[in-house]
């Protein structure tokens, strides 16, 4: 298991992952540390856990957006892409289960 330390609002979070999955993890630890100072105007100092929420509700948003974008129309290339890589977490999950 990897290890990833994001640096949000100042303040370093180590997360675990499975291996592999590092750069994954730090581009969507990006994603939220570059709506922090964002986040903690609209949350007018009321702490961590409050702009968190509005963050996650920011990309909530922007995902909203994307999927009326595509309509529901995913092309079949992402379609494969999107089954190739859950079928790399499935077997890394069995893996990591066989070896529990």
């Amino acid at each position: 298991m990897a290890q990833v330390s994001l640096m949000i609002g100042g303040r370093a979070h180590r997360i675990a992952c499975a291996d592999g999955q590092e750069t994954q993890l730090e581009r969507l630890g990006a994603m939220v540390a570059e709506r922090w100072d964002t986040a903690q105007r609209a949350a007018g100092g009321a702490g961590a856990e409050r702009t968190m929420l509005l963050i996650a509700l920011m990309l909530a948003d922007a995902l909203s957006d994307a999927q009326r974008e595509s309509d529901g129309n995913v092309a079949a290339p992402m379609l494969d892409a999107i089954a190739t890589r859950l079928e790399a977490l499935a077997t890394t999950l069995e893996q990591d289960g066989r070896s529990a």
